[in-house]
This record gives structure tokens, C-alpha cells and sequence, in this order.
């Protein structure tokens, strides 16, 4: 049973938004560093949150879950001298963890699975030996670590991943000296960058913001702190474009001050022309005639795919373009995107950065590829809001990746998903 079957639907109904994978990865490392007992609420088992959690554990910290809570204990962080930590296929985990093993002088060995191994983790390679640490890799994973982070000056680029920035912020606060990160290239996906930085400040720790990058003040510690998670902007978004297309969707806890990047969906949505209406946490949005845009996806690639999905009911010829990032997620999700479109009669091309979507105002029922891609997947139930048919959609199981739930919760707006 790895296929599902999406139906036409006329999409009408309330959500909430799941638990923010991104917020939940930071907050149980924050948690894990504090030394001592914290909750984490609420929490959603996804692929990628095991595998922090697993990762964690590695390291000796200790998890309890009950319902939707996670109790963190990182009393015991450190202990071991040696560890074996498997990111899964969650790239946030690995990039997080590697400068958070080697603060412990760990001899740290990371795995992966899917895509994760051909990802890149140059940047550490390049970086970490400069201040203490031994990197042992044939290009990817398995990468194996030794020494002790020292703290220093840290030169990094702000174009591949900032997953990369993030992993040290997590880190050079615990170290005795001071410590800059400096951009090398213009920033990418700040948002989430910014979300670090809030996570961390909510535990305690402090980072001044420079023209250029950060600076991180030494001898700083984690507080054990009960924090409370953000709901999912990214999930949101695959029913907040489905009510764009074809109805009325309503999801709740969507805090509009959420450091999420991926918050922008609602303005995206407004610019296409749907209606879009915010009160607090919730927000609505409604079908009216959608028009082409210009997408600059730098700060949001998340989106890109349910957005390209959007672009396809909207006159006109939308661009997105900064977007060349996606080409190693778990999928190549421009090539992999631009399948799903043209695969249900709709018009999409890549282009060197990015993809151009025509508008078509239907499309039709087909089988489609989901790549092993959770968003690929997912962006395949959003187009049912506008199909003449049904979807047939291979790996319907990759949604456990991100958001486990996501069959239910789509039911909860009309929506038709038949696992087969």
C-alpha cells in the first residue's frame, strides 16, 4: 500500500495546522543543551523529527512522549565518548548535529538514507578542520568527526543551505571564546536563520547581528525552558492554495508572527488574486480569479512546488525564479515538480533557477510520479481542487517524512485520498 488515489473535490472545511517540523528540530536541540528537563509541546512523530530525537539520544539524551508533549532530558549529554548518529533522510538533522557533537569532542560517525548521503556537507568540511575538528569523508555520508569545536571566526556561504549557520549558532555559545560567522555570499532562507536565533533566545542564549553575518558571545548556557512549538506555515500551505483553487479552506494555529519564512503564503496568495483573510492564529482563504505573478523563491523554496500547483489556475505565465536550491532536496523538485504539472495536462518548464508555469484553468486525472517526495506527494492532492479525474500517485507514504497526519487533515476539508 504505497499509492494513493486523489479525487476531485470542492474543498470547504477548518485545519489546523500541524506542529512546525523546523521549530520542534530547534527546540529539542535547545532542549538537549540546556542540561536539564524541558517539554516540548506539541509535538508530531514525523520521519525527520525521529531522527533528531534519535540522533539525540546518541548523544545520551533521554525522551519521554506522552501525547502530544516530548520531555527532554539532557543531563546526561556528552557522556559518551563515541556515537553513531543516522539523520535519516532529514538534512536539518544532519547539519545541525555536526557542530553539536563535535562541542562534545565526540567521535561521531553520520549516516543517512534516500538522497541525504549525495547532499552537500562541504561547507563543514571546509570549515570545522580550521577550528579543531577532523572531518573524514569520501565526499558525503558516512562522515565521521573527531576533536573539539574551538571557538574563532567562521567563514561560511549564505547560498547553499542555511542549515549550515544554524548547526554553528546552536554550538558556539557553549565554547569559552567569542566567535563570528561571516557570510562569504548572500544569504539564503533567512527565515529560518532567524528562527534559530529566536529558539535559542527563548532558552537563553543571546547572537548580535552583524552587516555581515553573526557574532556569538562564549560562556553563554542553555536554560531549561517548557517551550511551546509553532504550527506548520509550509504544511499550511497545501490547503490554504487548494481553497485559492476551488473553494474555502480555514487553518488554525498559524501564528502570523511566526519567524517562519514560509508565513509568506498568505501575501503569495493575496498577489495571485484569491482571497485571503487573517484574524490571529487563523486564516482563511477563498477562491476568486487568480492571475500570474513573478515569484522570487529565495527565502521560501519550501513552497515552490504547491506554489507552482497555485500558478497553474492563475492566467497568464507565473515565474519562479532563485529557486536552484531544490534540485538536491529528496527529490530534484524542479524537474520533479514541473512532471507533476505536465503529467496532468498543465504547462511547466524548468529554467536555470526555477520553473515557468502557464495557466490552464483544469487539469486533468493521470497517474503521477510522487519521486519518494513528501511535498511532491502533497502538491499532487492540492491540484485536485481543480481536476477533471482522479490522481493516481505513487509513494503516497513519503508524507510521513514531514507530516504524518496529512491524509486526515485533508479530509477534514473534503478532501478524497484512498490509500491503494
Amino acid at each position: 500500500m504505497n499509492k494513493v488515489i486523489f479525487k476531485p473535490f470542492e474543498p470547504r472545511g477548518t485545519t489546523e495546522a500541524p506542529p512546525s517540523k523546523s521549530d520542534v528540530h530547534r527546540a529539542v536541540i535547545c532542549a538537549s543543551l540546556s542540561g536539564g528537563i524541558c517539554t516540548v509541546s506539541p509535538v508530531a512523530l514525523s520521519e525527520d523529527i525521529r531522527a533528531t530525537i534519535r540522533c539525540a539520544r546518541a548523544l545520551g539524551v533521554r525522551f519521554e512522549f506522552e501525547g502530544d508533549a516530548l520531555t527532554v532530558d539532557g543531563s546526561e549529554i556528552f557522556k559518551n565518548g563515541s556515537a553513531l548518529l543516522d539523520c535519516g533522510e532529514s538534512g536539518s538533522t544532519l547539519r545541525f548535529f555536526v557542530p553539536v557533537a563535535a562541542l562534545g569532542g565526540i567521535n561521531a560517525e553520520f549516516t543517512g538514507s534516500g538522497r541525504l548521503p549525495e547532499r552537500p556537507i562541504g561547507i563543514y568540511t571546509e570549515a570545522l578542520p580550521k577550528a579543531g575538528v577532523s572531518c573524514e569523508t569520501g565526499g558525503g555520508l558516512p562522515l565521521k568527526i573527531s576533536g573539539r569545536l574551538k571557538s574563532g571566526i567562521f567563514k561560511i556561504p549564505g547560498d547553499v543551505s542555511s542549515q549550515f549557520i544554524s548547526g554553528l549558532l546552536f554550538a558556539l555559545p557553549l565554547l569559552d571564546g567569542d566567535s563570528d560567522i561571516i557570510l562569504t555570499s548572500p544569504v539564503q532562507s533567512a527565515g529560518y536563520i532567524n528562527m534559530t536565533i529566536r529558539t535559542m533566545a527563548k532558552f537563553g542564549v543571546e547572537v548580535d547581528i552583524l552587516d555581515n553575518g553573526w557574532h556569538v558571545r562564549g560562556r553563554q548556557h542553555y536554560v531549561p525552558t517548557d517551550y511551546k512549538t509553532d504550527g506548520d506555515w509550509s504544511q499550511a500551505a497545501f490547503f490554504l492554495v487548494s481553497g485559492a483553487i476551488g473553494g474555502e479552506v480555514t487553518v488554525t494555529n498559524a501564528n502570523i508572527d511566526s519567524a517562519q519564512g514560509d508565513r509568506r503564503i498568505a501575501a503569495i496568495l493575496r498577489e495571485f488574486g484569491a482571497e485571503v483573510l487573517q484574524d490571529g492564529g487563523t486564516i482563511t482563504v477563498k477562491k476568486a480569479p487568480m492571475r500570474a505573478i513573478e515569484i522570487n523563491a529565495a527565502q521560501i523554496p519550501d513552497l515552490v512546488p504547491v506554489l507552482a500547483v497555485c500558478a497553474c489556475f492563475a492566467e497568464g505565465t507565473t515565474r519562479i525564479t532563485n529557486a536552484e536550491r531544490l534540485r538536491i532536496k529528496e527529490s530534484d523538485r524542479l524537474k520533479t515538480t514541473a512532471a507533476l504539472i505536465n503529467s496532468l495536462g498543465g504547462y511547466a518548464r524548468e529554467t536555470a533557477d526555477g520553473l515557468k508555469i502557464v495557466g490552464v484553468k483544469r487539469l486533468k486525472g493521470a497517474p503521477v510520479e510522487g519521486f519518494g517526495d513528501h511535498r511532491i506527494v502533497m502538491s499532487a492532492a492540492a491540484c485536485a481542487a481543480g481536476l477533471d479525474g482522479e490522481i493516481v500517485c505513487s509513494d503516497a507514504l513519503s508524507v510521513n517524512k514531514s507530516y504524518p497526519a496529512f491524509y486526515i487533515d485533508w479530509k477534514k476539508i473534503g478532501g478524497i485520498a484512498e490509500l491503494v
